[in-house]
């Protein structure tokens, strides 16, 4: 593949205004940025945060981390100072499904192979302090419980970074006296660890240290909440974090800095990149680039909704990222038959597209429409799109950024440049409202849900929230990602439906209810053939990862 010539990590941190003594460098391709030194760079809002998300994600493909990486680079080409800010990929879907997160064609990051594995540690560094307080909650029941912590009602489950079906269910503690309390755990994937969550929302190190400090790991037999401040290991997970607090800077392969730091998934999590990492980027560039997870009713909705209101961010403008072969499958074809022209279901699709701007629309934000083409993509099916955009009278772009990189998305660079700064977001709810209305809020008024159904164990989850005081949090809903619906198998726009909440968990160090709805898993499994078994390293290279 052909690619401008990459410059040293140090001339990557130049264009931001950083000194070398600012930077933690990890070779001379990544570094990690000092966050201390860059809160000092402010610019007083000068700076425009552009959300990219996307319809409904389907097996056929939207391109959403590509055409972040994409608009970043030809943002810069148009000469204005930009950094790009993304998560940083997990193993799971590397291995498992999905394949690597750093973009493809010509809109990637780099080193792509790096970043899609080990990277800078940080992953690890996550798992190693979540799994630290798992040990010691153990440990103390072990040693005699004298916060009498009810097994029973432990919530604090470990984490790996690994997709394992086998490891969501598991007994812990057997084997005899000496090897623990036997009780009834389980692992989550890095991603959805609350660790995670709570790094990426907070502010600085002192902030993290309060988060881990009031996290609700479970309750007594008298049914009281037990903090993580009482395992006095709060320290020891910062010692174990002190490198991830610092945010990953590398570089696109036309030489754009990326800010690539945090990755909570957005089903289960909130899906966006840190705080830390945003901000840092907004002090340093004048156009940031990020995106959530997902499609606009998962991702970018807690974007708004958790991020946007807890950080104080307000974006700029916000990219709804299509593609013809996605709407196609929204409109009833059948992934084999996606390279052929469709007219009839594609236009049936467009109600996917259509919803998501309406729930851009009741943010209170203008939405731009990016056409990420594919080579199989008719002119034909393109204007059908672009006549659709007329009409409902939104900005459309077609884009070409996989094949031409930062060329191929200079119409929607220039799309961003010219449009004028609206009124602030307007949130989908207010925090302070009740946890049914604004589970409701989101059911009714983003996804399209007739109504909020509650399961038995749901409703006491509801009783435990209001009785302890966290009924203030915002929520954070975890749902199947294929469908607006809690059922995957809901293409399009579906209507008439119900959203159940099975259970409601207090993520209380991150800051927000987790509403579990339909089969959510918190720990994938692999599929029946996964990406791992294509990964191979020949003399010392990594082949086989998808990018």
């Amino acid at each position: 593949m052909k690619t401008t010539k990459l410059q040293h990590i140090h001339a990557v941190a130049g264009e931001l205004g950083l000194k070398p003594d600012e930077l933690r460098p990890y070779g001379d391709d990544r570094a990690k940025i000092n966050p201390a030194a860059v809160r000092q760079r402010r610019r007083n809002g000068a700076s425009k945060m552009i959300l990219v998300s996307a319809i409904t994600p389907t097996s056929a493909g939207e391109g959403k981390t590509t055409t972040t990486i994409g608009l970043g680079d030809a943002l810069r080409r148009r000469g204005e100072s930009v950094a790009i800010c993304l998560r940083e990929p997990s193993l799971g879907p590397c291995f498992g499904l999905k394949g690597g997160g750093t973009g493809g064609g010509r809109a990637q990051l780099h080193p792509a192979v790096d970043i899609n594995l080990h990277f800078t540690g940080d992953f690890h560094a996550i798992s190693a302090a979540h799994n630290l307080l798992a040990a010691a909650v153990d440990n103390h029941v072990h040693r005699g419980n004298t916060l009498r912590l009810d097994p029973r009602r432990t919530f604090w489950r470990r984490v790996m970074d690994v997709n394992d079906r086998a490891l969501r269910n598991v007994v812990t503690g057997l084997g005899g006296h000496g090897d623990g309390v036997p009780r009834e755990a389980g692992f989550d994937i890095t991603a959805a660890s609350e660790v995670m969550a709570m790094l990426c929302l907070a502010e600085d190190a002192d902030d993290l240290r309060r988060r881990i400090g009031r996290t609700l790991i479970g309750f007594t037999y008298d049914k009281e909440p037990v903090l993580a401040e009482r395992f006095n290991v709060t320290g020891a997970m910062l010692a174990l974090m002190r490198d991830v607090l610092w945010p990953n800077l590398v570089q696109t392969l036309e030489g754009t800095p990326a800010l690539v730091h945090g990755g909570p998934f957005a089903n289960i999590a909130h899906g966006c990149n840190s705080v830390i990492a945003t901000k840092a980027a907004l002090n340093l560039a004048d156009y940031v680039v990020t995106e959530a997870g997902f499609g606009v009713d998962l991702g970018a909705e807690k974007f708004f909704d958790i991020k946007c209101m807890s950080a104080g961010l307000d974006p700029w403008a916000v990219v709804l990222v299509a593609t013809v072969r996605a709407l196609k499958m929204h409109g009833g074809a059948r992934k084999k038959s996606l390279d052929k022209p469709n007219p009839d279901a594609l236009r049936a699709g467009l109600e996917n597209l259509d919803k998501h701007l309406e729930i851009i629309l009741g943010f209170g934000e203008y939405p731009i429409v990016a056409l990420n083409r594919f080579g199989s993509d008719s002119d034909e099916e393109i204007a059908i799109v672009r006549d659709h955009c007329a009409a409902v009278g939104v900005t459309f772009v077609e884009c070409d950024h996989f094949a031409e990189g930062g060329a191929g998305a200079l119409g929607l660079a220039d799309a961003i440049i010219a449009r004028a700064h609206d009124t602030p977001f307007t949130p989908s709810y207010a925090w302070a409202d009740s946890v049914p209305d604004k589970i409701a809020a989101i059911a009714k008024n983003v996804y399209g849900a007739r109504q909020v159904l509650y399961t038995v164990d749901a409703r006491k989850d509801l009783k435990l929230v209001e009785k302890y005081g966290y009924a203030g949090l915002p929520i954070c809903m975890a749902k199947t990602p294929n469908s607006l619906s809690d059922d995957p198998r809901r293409y399009g726009r579906p209507d008439d439906f119900d959203i159940t909440v099975r259970r409601i968990h207090v993520a209380a160090g991150a800051g927000f209810l987790v509403t579990l709805c339909g089969d959510i898993l918190r720990m994938p499994g692999l599929p029946s053939r996964p990406r791992a078994q294509d990964i191979d390293l020949v003399d010392g290279e990594i082949v086989g990862l998808v990018t």
